[in-house]
């Protein structure tokens, strides 16, 4: 057992609550590449408590779910995918990108896992979430190919045995630029876009979503749009939408 490994238990033993390793210590202990176990260390305990360490940082937390919590080394820990959520408060991107990367490398956490606990958590007014999916987002178009939202919404509209739409097809053109859409049902009028992982659109990204679909729809299209919250907590709503949409589309 390393030095520090046996200096962050006795921390641990310390307390007379219950807590859990968090932030880059926790990123440590979960092997995520660029961290090293090393004091000063990093330790949640839930809401309601005060308590301090010299020379370490002490958190809180409204509410650990079980889902939340792990051990690695006999070391109570917050899981991966919580650990990465609490990085994302304060990480540089970089270093969240090679967390996050190292962490779905090692299985430590799936993409799709990631998306639904962040979804979760989100309604909890929890920071650093918005930052964490920006980086998701990063990754995904660094890999190339769909996003996890459009894999989504792919995968629900096969379980459903709908027939398959075709992705990111150019239909129109908006000022001087391509509309591109995410998802257009072939022999139909039907399109469906997908609104990333924003759930509070700028100005611009409204000024554009509206003149997209304006100009989709001023040229015979049906139009439906789905966010991210919509596909990750309400997919029998989504399906019935397509559904009914489908039913309406006319022939292309």
């Amino acid at each position: 057992m390393s030095r520090h490994l046996t200096s962050l238990i006795e921390l641990i033993r310390s307390i007379p609550i219950d807590c859990w390793a968090s932030g880059p210590t926790a990123a440590a202990l979960h092997g995520f590449d660029g961290y090293v176990l090393k004091p000063p260390f990093h330790l949640t305990i839930e809401r309601g408590h005060d308590l301090q360490r010299v020379g370490h940082h002490i958190h809180t937390a409204r509410q650990l779910d079980r889902i939340d919590r792990a051990r690695v080394d006999d070391v109570p820990v917050l899981s991966a995918t919580r650990t990465l959520i609490h990085l994302a408060e304060n990480e540089s991107t970089t270093r969240l990108l090679a967390a996050l990367e190292s962490a779905l490398r090692d299985g430590l956490t799936s993409e799709d896992f990631l998306h639904r606990r962040i979804s979760q958590l989100r309604r909890r007014g929890r920071t650093g979430l918005r930052r964490l999916l920006r980086v998701l987002e990063g990754h995904e178009i660094g890999r190339g190919g769909h996003t996890w939202l459009e894999r989504e919404y792919l995968r629900l509209i096969d379980d459903a045995e709908l027939p398959a739409p075709v992705t990111q097809q150019v239909l129109s053109r908006r000022r001087n630029s391509l509309v591109r859409v995410d998802c257009q049902f072939p022999g139909t009028n039907l399109v469906v876009e997908l609104l990333g992982y924003r759930w509070h659109r700028t100005p611009l990204q409204m000024q554009v979503d509206a003149e997209r679909v304006n100009r989709l729809q001023m040229d015979g299209f049906l139009v439906l749009q789905f966010t991210y919250l919509h596909v990750t907590t309400d997919p029998s709503w989504v399906l019935g939408q397509t559904r009914e949409a489908l039913t309406l589309a006319r022939a292309a």
